[in-house]
């Protein structure tokens, strides 16, 4: 074969793939995304931004703390093989900076959950890091999408909610609560308990982020396992998958939460995000979010069909077992009051968002950065 054979053959070839590359959502000509992580420094910041460092989304990411370590975890993330810029921010003066511009910023600020504390127990720190972080958001990067992690996310996501009223920037769409771990737990306890590929079986986990609100809808599981569930298998599973955060804080003794699955779970969950703002269609994830689904929950997990403006639906929670329909009757005044209690502090504090400023968001990081599921 001469070579202008060669290069005709070349040349036809490209024409009939060209048109499937322009189609592709996820192409890599496709332009990046800029990422913020608030808590760079806490045991879910830095691996949630080693992951977010690989991800193929993200063009730049910025790495923000309250103390100096953010610096030193931005270098050695950097130094990881991929298309992302990163940088590091410290101090509450360059959270601006760590803000500006950006697409989507995940909040995994707070203190870590310890033997005996409940997600409530986080409450009076973990509110007004969250509330003052989200008004500096607010105010920098109005349409940016966010992602609280923060715990209790029953109550921290409608902090969040309030503080963007007050702003006069809140859009329902651009507001999630990460509960994605849930849903990895629930792929992870009933593959290893039926069997299955925890990779390819879809399992609903509605509600909330905290014991008996998180409702694993297992009639729904999908493929549905030989045999099924018997009631106390189903009973079993439901426990495990509410408490799993407990079950992380009592194995470390002490030394810390479940630092490392949440990471992983809100790199996941942050990648479909993007997936979505990149124009992917039916990108389909659970998150918590303003829902009208159950009368009394202004919020409430379920899933949802992710899209170029965040939250483009919230589904449906499909045909419930006679069980779930008790367990989603038995959470719902849980989830209300925990939601309501965010409502409430927001409401009696936000008049004092402007003469507190970021600064206090900084001096309560300091204590601990960083938050276990």
């Amino acid at each position: 074969m001469d070579n202008r054979s060669a290069n005709r053959r070349v040349a036809k070839l490209a024409a009939h793939l060209q048109p499937q590359i322009r189609r592709d959502p996820t192409a890599a000509h496709k332009a990046g995304f800029t990422v913020a992580v608030l808590g760079a420094a806490g045991g879910i910041g830095q691996p949630l931004s080693l992951l977010l460092k690989r991800c193929p989304l993200v063009a730049d990411l910025r790495l923000y703390d309250v103390v100096p370590l953010a610096a030193g975890v931005a270098a050695d993330v950097s130094h990881v093989n991929s298309r992302a810029d990163t940088r590091g921010f410290h101090g509450p003066s360059q959270l601006p900076l760590a803000l500006e511009g950006c697409d989507l910023v995940v909040i995994p600020a707070g203190v870590p959950r310890k033997p005996g504390m409940t997600r409530d127990d986080l409450f009076n720190i973990n509110a007004g890091i969250v509330r003052d972080l989200v008004a500096a958001c607010a105010k920098t990067c109005p349409n940016a999408v966010l992602n609280v992690i923060s715990n209790p996310v029953n109550s921290t996501v409608p902090i969040a909610a309030e503080v963007l009223k007050d702003a006069g920037v809140y859009d329902p769409r651009r507001l999630m609560g990460v509960t994605h771990l849930d849903v990895m737990r629930a792929r992870t306890f009933v593959s290893r308990s039926k069997g299955g590929d925890p990779n390819t079986i879809d399992i609903p986990v509605v509600g909330g982020h905290a014991g008996v609100t998180i409702l694993p809808l297992l009639s729904q599981t999908r493929p549905f396992p030989k045999g099924g569930f018997t009631a106390e298998e189903a009973r079993a599973l439901t426990h495990r998958i509410q408490n799993g955060g407990t079950e992380v804080v009592d194995a470390k003794a002490g030394a810390g939460s479940a630092t490392l699955s949440m990471a992983a779970a809100a790199a996941e969950f942050a990648h479909s995000v993007l997936r979505g703002l990149n124009g992917e269609r039916n990108v389909l994830e659970h998150a918590f979010v303003e829902s009208r689904l159950v009368p009394g929950c202004a919020f409430f997990a379920s899933k949802v069909r992710l899209g170029r403006v965040g939250v483009e639906k919230v589904l449906g929670l499909g045909k419930l077992s006679d069980a779930e329909a008790a367990g989603l009757k038995a959470l719902t005044p849980e989830l209300s009051a925990s939601i309501r209690k965010g409502f409430d502090f927001a409401r009696a504090s936000i008049p004092a968002l402007t003469s507190s400023s970021t600064a206090n968001a900084g001096s309560r990081l300091a204590a601990a950065p960083g938050l276990g599921a």
